[in-house]
């Protein structure tokens, strides 16, 4: 098991804080065993602390179905003045909110949740508990977290796997058994859909979901439109309205399965209305819905760069100047980054697309051109940096 210490530290400065601390992502990046760490935490810090540790994926917990079934739990079963109460996919518990409310006003209670769905945040908690919870959203592994649970060496190999099959911690169970890899991240990406996608939205069209799927898939790091996915979907003789294909997508994105970036006019600093890109939280259930193919590695390495910034805390846009594009703007501490990620410089068109893009942009913020062929960091072409894509992933916080 590894220690992730990065969202460790995060955590621990609100530990024994009068707020509700809430651990969102999608389903097996790991949130429980962050709450069994930060149980242990708790333990070592004062002994006499009582930890009430519900996991409501286990069958023990199927009695507890709304929020006065777990109030009636705690009640019963709480044994000391100061209870530190964990609550893992608290998300099937009907009415939950009302329970951290009521408990939340008893100071002798710390609260740490966890669930897999956005909304978990956007409607169920901000309604009653607005102002009294901290999120912490949660990722699979980074390439840095991969290499260390395996403890292997960055080199073509590994960084080739992890293109291929992702960042799920469960993955390490599996050694380098392909097929049982392969099965692991079939069987997780169908749970996903039907417990977080289908049975939570009451969905009956699951033909029209996983032709969405599909497509948005095969269009990582496109800009798309839910018009442009509508015409799509009518060509394969799927009459959807673009109402429906927002609000499908929205599904996706609540269950933390794609993420949306929205297009930024660097020049206007403005968000534009339409046209925005999709990514998928973890490549390897992107690869297990459409396949991994050689030829289009370009995506997977713009997939991963997105991922690695949005796991240490940038907020990412997709930048737009004039009729240029900026693959990523991401800000963070009031501070900018813009990179362009490409698979290989290795032509002048190439190198005047990816740093010419960059040199329209006349702000003094870093700009960075990523690609697997660059030979060290600190490599620049007309003061932009060229780095390899493998070094920013191990070095880039």
């Amino acid at each position: 098991m590894l220690i992730r210490n990065k969202y460790i530290e995060r955590i621990k400065p609100f530990i024994n804080k009068r707020l509700i601390k809430v651990l969102t992502g999608q389903r097996r990046v790991g949130k429980s065993v962050l709450l069994q760490t930060l149980a242990g935490i708790l333990k070592q810090q004062n002994s006499d602390i009582q930890i009430l540790y519900l996991d409501m994926e286990k069958y023990e917990f199927d009695s507890i179905k709304n929020y006065v079934d777990l109030m009636e739990y705690i009640k019963a079963n709480k044994k000391a003045d100061k209870i530190a109460l964990f609550i893992d996919e608290i998300q099937g518990i009907t009415e939950f909110e009302k329970a951290l409310r009521s408990l939340y006003s008893d100071s002798n209670f710390d609260i740490y949740i966890s669930g897999s769905n956005a909304n978990l945040l956007s409607s169920e908690l901000s309604t009653l508990l607005g102002g009294r919870y901290i999120e912490f959203e949660i990722h699979p592994f980074v390439y840095t977290e991969f290499l260390e649970l395996k403890q292997i060496e960055d080199n073509d190999a590994n960084f080739n796997s992890f293109l291929k099959f992702g960042g799920l911690p469960g993955l390490s169970d599996f050694e380098d058994n392909v097929g049982m890899k392969e099965e692991y991240l079939k069987n997780i990406y169908t749970s996903i859909i039907f417990r977080d996608v289908v049975r939570r939205n009451q969905i009956r069209n699951i033909a029209f979901l996983e032709n969405l799927i599909q497509f948005v898939a095969d269009n990582i790091g496109s800009l798309l439109s839910s018009t442009q996915i509508s015409k799509y979907l009518k060509s394969q003789k799927l009459n959807i309205s673009t109402n429906i294909v927002i609000e499908y997508l929205d599904y996706l994105c609540n269950a933390f399965i794609i993420r949306k970036v929205k297009r930024y006019d660097v020049k206007g600093k403005r968000m534009f209305e339409i046209g925005e890109k999709y990514y998928f939280e973890d490549l390897g259930i992107r690869n297990s819905i459409v396949g991994y193919r050689t030829t289009e590695v370009h995506k997977y390495l713009e997939n991963v760069v997105f991922n690695h910034l949005k796991a240490n805390g940038y907020n990412v846009k997709v930048g737009q100047i004039g009729s240029k594009e900026i693959d990523f703007v991401a800000e963070k501490n009031n501070e900018k980054k813009y990179i362009q990620v490409c698979y290989l410089l290795d032509s002048e068109k190439t190198i005047a697309r990816e740093f010419g893009n960059l040199n329209e942009i006349k702000d003094n913020f870093e700009k960075i051109v990523l690609s697997l062929d660059a030979i060290k960091n600190g490599n620049s072409f007309e003061g932009i940096k060229n780095m390899s894509i493998r070094d920013f992933l191990i070095s880039f916080e």
